[in-house]
């Protein structure tokens, strides 16, 4: 069957074909051309073979995915796939097999690793998914949590909670047609996570006899899961922050017949074996893998000995189950109205979302999504014991929470639509700021919502600046500093030294509250894998609780308002050596993920903060740097489908020294969004077809 593929001025692809294997067909050959190299490391990633050719830093990761046994649940779940989601997604790994040839011919990061294309299973799209949300949960957390509870007591379970922090968030809004100039629904967003080059989402158009969507696309992944419009109806979701991995520690020892666990009902056979990890420049590394009745083992080895050894397991549903919720994703395709898209969100799986949807017919969603079991409060906290009773999972959550729209609706990982389905939530700061803003009209447009997606205010400096407000006898530079911060308008604009300012003294705030003697037994390294550190830093774990534990009655050894009145002298000592005070954007630069760097280069400065609208997130204490923020921003129009607007942090192609590898990384820095097209005779026709031909 015959396919055709067109771009638009910034290079999206327009896909059209006659049918919707021809189409995933297409969208899959599509992918490997634009984005080869990009889809070879996840593939990679998702096999826990990275470090084969990116070395020894990548085999903390490999080690995890081996152990998690991401790639061998991704081919238990496409296994399960009723035949026509397979039929699907056979169809785009064609697509893929058939384009990575080409597509690898045009990176050249492909011959600075010295890495050809390999072979694309199956299942591999089902493992990309996996592996790209398995940490999405936060189930790491439960670590930290079970140190501090250790070390400071069962009280401080929550210290270091913000209502948070979490693993990756996002902003999104639907306002009704009451609000908006043409009497017609308007959606609008930005997923946050980790700005990576190539980008994490790829704009896409997918035209078939069937359906005709537009929306971002994972590469790697057959259709469009998260946000898409298809011209009759549109959708997005948030993170929504649900608690629905456990860890257990179990309890292993090694018998004649093999590794057991003890389990409520006594000892148990694990399945046990192990496996090579490949270390370009280093030796090999061999890796246990273990798994138990709750799942694998992702923290400890195997016993070599007679003696029984302590180890965590994580249990995930797609294990359990041998469901990814894939069927959700083609029937989102095929989507005409709000029902629809709820029905196929009925399917979820995980990760557990916030969705908003809206239709021409007047249909407005607002709901959770995904599957989130049942059981005892403890295992949603901390590591639970394998041993004991009470920790089994009782069924699903249902129904999952939903909420009727009215006047508007906002998504930012906030705790009051999935209360019920979490620990730690994000501060209420965003969804309150953009909630204000949408109050501020009732006309709103499409270009309009460029102006919620820039807003820069930063509501969580409040308890910071109170406790600087509060301070006397200072130094003439340090006082002068003061009244600068109490006169900012709280906006973390890339143009405002006072910003900067701020910024300076709440690095050194978090400094100087990650070094007190009263926290100094969560200084660490914690002993867990460095996959997990992330999680497990306690600069890292401060800066973004800081707004917490500047209030907090749990740590009375620590006088806050001199941690805050060293801080401020030591950044006005600082300034005052240096008349020229720099801006936010200067101390604020994009730091995007690359799996391969081929040049050391300065990367732009940026507006916005963690709990700022323009959630382009620093770490407080350890960098200003930005490497997480909008993955990409949309609007869609239920007015008109070709009045929508996008834009993603780099651009449509992920081929370095391509026209269109970072031709939208100065709108996307200024907040400007492109046009959506739809009409194939705006496009430019691309002077080949592809054909699919059965394998």
């Amino acid at each position: 069957m015959r396919t055709e593929v067109f771009r638009d001025a910034w290079g999206i692809p327009h896909l059209r074909a006659g049918s919707a294997n021809e189409l995933a067909y297409a969208q899959g050959h599509n992918a490997a051309v634009d984005r080869a190299w990009q889809l070879e490391v996840e593939r990679h990633r998702a096999q826990g073979t990275t470090a084969a050719f990116l070395g020894a830093e990548a085999v903390a990761w490999d080690t995890f995915a081996r152990q998690a046994r991401l790639d061998d649940t991704a081919r238990r779940c496409y296994e399960a796939l009723d035949p026509g989601t397979r039929d699907w997604v056979d169809a785009y790994v064609d697509g893929v097999r058939a384009g990575l040839a080409e597509g690898a011919s045009a990176a050249p990061e492909f011959t600075e690793a010295g890495l050809t294309p390999g072979s694309w299973n199956p299942w591999t799209p089902l493992a990309i998914w996996l592996s790209t949300h398995i940490l999405f949960a936060g189930f790491p957390a439960k670590l930290w949590r079970e140190e501090v509870a250790r070390r400071l007591g069962d009280e401080a379970i929550g210290l270091f909670a913000m209502d948070g922090p979490g693993t990756a968030g996002s902003n999104g809004w639907l306002v009704s047609p009451e609000r908006t100039r043409t009497g017609a629904p308007i959606i609008a967003g930005d997923p946050h996570r980790f700005i990576e080059d190539p980008g994490v989402y790829q704009q896409v158009h997918l035209v078939c006899p069937e359906y005709d969507v537009v929306g971002l696309a994972f590469p790697g992944v057959p259709g469009v899961a998260h946000f898409a419009h298809t011209g009759t109806v549109a959708w997005a979701i948030t993170n929504a922050m649900a608690d629905y991995q456990d860890l257990y520690r179990e309890r292993l020892r090694r018998t004649d017949a093999g590794i057991e666990a003890l389990g409520p009902d006594g000892w148990h056979p694990a399945a046990h074996h192990t496996e090579t990890v490949e270390v370009a420049g280093g030796a090999p590394v061999t890796v246990e893998v273990t798994e138990t009745e709750r799942g694998p083992v992702v923290i400890g080895d195997a016993p070599d000995g007679e003696d029984t050894v302590e180890a965590i397991s994580l249990r995930c549903l797609p294990r359990v189950t041998a469901d990814l919720g894939f069927a959700a994703i083609a029937e989102l395709l095929r989507a005409r109205s709000v029902a629809d898209v709820d029905r196929a969100f009925g399917r979820w799986v995980e990760p557990v979302n916030v969705v908003q949807a809206a239709d021409t017919a007047g249909g407005l969603l607002h709901r959770t999504a995904g599957q989130v079991p049942l059981r005892h409060r403890d295992n949603r906290l901390r590591v639970v014991p394998a041993w004991e009773r009470g920790h089994e999972w009782q069924g699903l959550h249902e129904p999952m929470p939903r909420a009727d729209v009215d006047d508007f609706a906002v998504m930012a990982n906030e705790r009051v639509l999935a209360g019920p389905l979490g620990v730690e939530f994000a501060p209420p700061h965003r969804a309150d700021r953009i909630a204000e803003l949408l109050r501020e009209s009732k006309g709103w447009t499409a270009p309009d919502m460029a102006a919620v997606h820039m807003d820069t205010r930063l509501a969580s400096a409040g308890p910071l600046l109170e406790l600087i407000a509060g301070l006397d006898g200072l130094t003439p530079d340090a006082a002068g500093l003061r009244e600068r911060l109490l006169g900012w308008n709280r906006r973390m604009d890339a143009d405002s030294t006072v910003a900067a300012e701020y910024a300076g003294v709440r690095h050194a705030v978090v400094r100087r509250l990650a070094a007190h003697p009263e926290l100094a037994c969560l200084a660490g390294p914690l002993p867990y894998p460095a996959v997990f550190q992330p999680w497990l830093t306690l600069v890292v774990k401060v800066g973004y609780a800081l707004e917490g534990l500047l209030a907090t009655t749990l740590l009375p050894g620590i006088d806050r308002a001199d941690v805050v009145r060293d801080a401020l002298e030591d950044v006005a000592a600082e300034y005052a050596g240096n008349p020229t005070r720099i801006t936010w954007g200067e101390r604020h630069r994009l730091a995007p993920w690359q799996a391969l760097p081929l040049t050391d280069e300065e990367w732009p400065g940026m507006a916005g903060d963690h709990d700022c609208v323009l959630a382009t997130s620093s770490v407080p204490g350890l960098t200003d740097h930005g490497a997480r923020g909008p993955a990409a921003r949309y609007v869609w129009d239920l007015a008109r489908r070709e009045d929508s607007l996008w834009v993603v942090p780099l651009g449509a192609r992920g081929i370095p020294g391509d026209a269109h590898h970072r031709d939208q990384l100065p709108l996307w820095l200024r907040g400007e969004l492109v046009p959506v097209i739809t009409d194939f005779d705006r496009l430019t026709p691309e002077h080949r077809t592809k054909e699919r031909h059965d394998h």
